[in-house]
C-alpha cells in the first residue's frame, strides 16, 4: 500500500467510523442504560428508557444516526512517533469528518464565530477539535472520537475558586450547574469533572473525563471516593430520564485532576447526554482497526 493509498484508506476508515459512532452507542453505555432501567420505579421513568431503547433500535433499522443533534465532532487523538501518517492526521480527519456528513448524514453543526455562517460540512475554523496526544515508539493510533451535542454542552463551566472554597466548592459548582441546567443535557447524564490550577486544564480534563469507560475510577482513592458520593448525591436529587424525575440522575461521575497551584482550585464540568456517542478506534501502521468501545463492530 503507497502512501496515498494508506491516506484514502484512512479517511475511509474515520468517516465510516464517525457516522458508526452517530448510530450506534458503546457498549457500556448501552449496558449502563439498561441496569438503569431496572432500577426505576415510577412507569413515567420506565416508558422514557422505553422510548430510548426504541429510538436506538430505529436508527438501527433505519440506518441513521440516533440523535438529530449530531454534534460538533471532536477527535482525541494517541497517535504513535512511528505511525505513517502522522504528519496527515488533521487534514484527513477534516476529510473524513466532509465525506461522514454526506453518507451519515450529519446535521450541519459548524457555525463560524463572527460571520454567523453555517459551513454546511461540519469543518470550519478548528473543527473537528482535535486533542493530540503523542506516544513515543508506536507505530499505532488510537482515536476517540466524540460528538459534543448543544444540550448535553449546555451544563458546560468552569470556574477558579478560592482555595478557602476547598473541594467542598468543586462539589457546589457541580451541584449548582446539574440541578440548573442538567434537565436540558437529556438525562441520564456522565458527568466529567477536571480539578485543576488553572481554567483551561480542568475544562479540558472535564471533557476528557467524559472518554473514560463507564465503571472506571479515579485512579486515586480519594478520587474514585469523590466520584462515588457526588454520583449518590446527583442521583438523590432524583432529576431522572429526561429530567422527568426517577431514581438516576446520572450513568456516572469521572473526576480527572492534575496537580494545582496552591493559591488556585480550578473546576470544570462537562456533560454527556444519555445517547453518549463516545467511541474509540485502533489503526495500525498497515491500515488495519480495531473498534475498542463497539466490540465486533464492522465498518
Amino acid at each position: 500500500m503507497d502512501r496515498e493509498e494508506q491516506r484514502q484508506r484512512f479517511i475511509d476508515i474515520m468517516a465510516k467510523f464517525t457516522v458508526y459512532t452517530g448510530r450506534y452507542l458503546p457498549d457500556d453505555v448501552l449496558s449502563r442504560l439498561e441496569e438503569l432501567r431496572e432500577t426505576e420505579n415510577s412507569d413515567l421513568a420506565k416508558i422514557i428508557y422505553d422510548a430510548m431503547f426504541e429510538n436506538l433500535k430505529m436508527a438501527e433499522e433505519l440506518n441513521r444516526p440516533c440523535c438529530q443533534d449530531t454534534g460538533v465532532i471532536q477527535y482525541f487523538v494517541q497517535v504513535g512517533t512511528k505511525f505513517p501518517l502522522i504528519g496527515e492526521i488533521e487534514e484527513c480527519l477534516r476529510e473524513a469528518v466532509q465525506k461522514a456528513t454526506v453518507i451519515g448524514p450529519l446535521r450541519h453543526n459548524a457555525v463560524e464565530v463572527f460571520d454567523e455562517k453555517n459551513t454546511g460540512n461540519n469543518v470550519g475554523t478548528r473543527i473537528p477539535w482535535i486533542d493530540w496526544e503523542i506516544i513515543p515508539d508506536s507505530d499505532e493510533v488510537i482515536i476517540y472520537v466524540y460528538m459534543a451535542g448543544g444540550g448535553c454542552s449546555l451544563p458546560g463551566a468552569a470556574k477558579v475558586l478560592m482555595p478557602l472554597e476547598g473541594y467542598e466548592g468543586v462539589v457546589k459548582f457541580v451541584f449548582d450547574q446539574i440541578t440548573s441546567y442538567g434537565i436540558n443535557a437529556c438525562p441520564p447524564l456522565l458527568v466529567g469533572i477536571g480539578i485543576a490550577g488553572s481554567v483551561e486544564v480542568a475544562a479540558k480534563l472535564s471533557k476528557k473525563a467524559l472518554l473514560r469507560p463507564l465503571g472506571s475510577h479515579n485512579n486515586n482513592p480519594r478520587g474514585a471516593e469523590l466520584e462515588k458520593r457526588i454520583e449518590k448525591g446527583l442521583n438523590d436529587v432524583k432529576i431522572g430520564p429526561g429530567g422527568l424525575t426517577g431514581e438516576n440522575s446520572v450513568m456516572g461521575v469521572h473526576i480527572e485532576q492534575a496537580a494545582r497551584h496552591p493559591a488556585t482550585i480550578a473546576v470544570g464540568l462537562s456533560t454527556g447526554c444519555w445517547a453518549h456517542r463516545r467511541s474509540v478506534i485502533k489503526i495500525s501502521a498497515d491500515m488495519e482497526y480495531e473498534t475498542i468501545s463497539h466490540k465486533g463492530a464492522i465498518l
